[in-house]
């Protein structure tokens, strides 16, 4: 039976929140999954948002994956919640797409690790950038020799968060902008050098409940420089993620949110300046669409939790050297 003729999977969301509602549900049903439960902590909201989105169940956690007729889970909750509600995932079969940072530190994704040894199920960090076309390209441009050889990368995530209750203000619960669009650049930075990051300084300033809110980070990976910047308190959404080789540089203006937009990536060699353009995508639905294809089968998971171990390692250096900005 081909993925054509295949049953649709079945999915349950634990966490009803923004990015559950704007984009994996949107990405599910363009895909063709079938949304059977949606787990809230409160059940009234669960049961409108059940409602609204035409969803046949609203349970709790562990009433959504108790239910047999679930093979996958997207675990959309705050950043400390993901690895228990990722281990209980797979204690009950369930393949899981979890957001990221998966894990708050490597330890934590040993754990899971060893717990998807054991359940025979598949774990993927939902970096959908990595499959939106521009990203291939700007890999193809480096790893292709077109821009020489690779010397420096730098870049920028970072955004106004206005909301006084939300998560990542409270270290509690994993917030702080490193784990929230930090983690963005230095993946990407692992994917175009595939090597793991010295950490040369880390500069943060603190905010919220003692969270870093605007950090600066200075990589070495191997001969090659890498350094970016993320926060959430800048008066604006600003990105940019830009390479530079021995014959020329890349320049990428929406790297990591380019959900349904025109995107372009900005070639200099030498003198000559050129732009390629894309048409708008939704890396969302590739990510869901190369996942589902993976639990059946039919594809290797590109990115599994050896990618991930790495990618918390990388942050659990970053952690060990930062540095606070305090007034004096």
């Amino acid at each position: 039976m081909d993925q054509t003729t295949a049953p649709p999977l079945r999915w349950g969301l634990l966490g009803a929140g923004r990015i559950t509602e704007g984009a994996l549900i949107p990405a599910l049903r363009a895909q063709g999954a079938a949304l059977v439960a949606i787990g809230c902590r409160d059940a009234a909201r669960g049961q409108d948002y059940a409602q609204r989105h035409g969803i046949p169940h609203a349970l709790s956690y562990a009433d959504l994956l108790a239910r047999e007729d679930i093979d996958a889970v997207y675990i959309g909750l705050h950043n400390s919640a993901h690895l228990p509600w990722t281990l209980a995932a797979l204690a009950a079969g369930k393949h899981v797409l979890c957001e990221k940072p998966l894990a708050l530190d490597a330890g934590e994704v040993r754990r899971m690790q060893q717990a998807q040894a054991a359940s025979g199920r598949l774990v993927h960090e939902a970096f959908m950038y990595r499959y939106h076309p521009q990203i291939e390209r700007l890999c193809a441009l480096v790893h292709g020799g077109e821009l020489g050889e690779l010397q420096a990368m730098r870049g920028a995530f970072g955004f106004r968060l206005d909301r006084a209750q939300d998560s990542r203000w409270d270290p509690t619960l994993g917030g702080g902008a490193l784990y929230d669009v930090g983690c963005y650049p230095l993946s990407l930075m692992r994917l175009l050098t595939g090597a793991r990051p010295q950490v040369h300084d880390v500069r943060a300033r603190r905010g919220g409940q003692g969270v870093d809110v605007l950090a600066h980070v200075v990589l070495g990976f191997g001969e090659v420089l890498g350094h970016f910047d993320c926060g959430f308190s800048l008066p604006a959404l600003d990105a940019y993620f830009e390479v530079i080789g021995t014959r020329g540089s890349a320049r990428l203006t929406h790297p990591f949110l380019a959900k349904g937009i025109e995107t372009e990536l900005v070639v200099r060699i030498g003198e000559t300046q050129r732009t390629e353009r894309f048409a708008a995508v939704d890396p969302y639905r590739l990510m869901v669409a190369h996942f589902e294809r993976a639990v059946r089968g039919h594809a290797a998971l590109r990115w599994g939790l050896d990618d991930a171990l790495e990618q918390a390692e990388a942050l659990d250096a970053i952690f060990a050297r930062l540095q606070w900005s305090e007034a004096r």
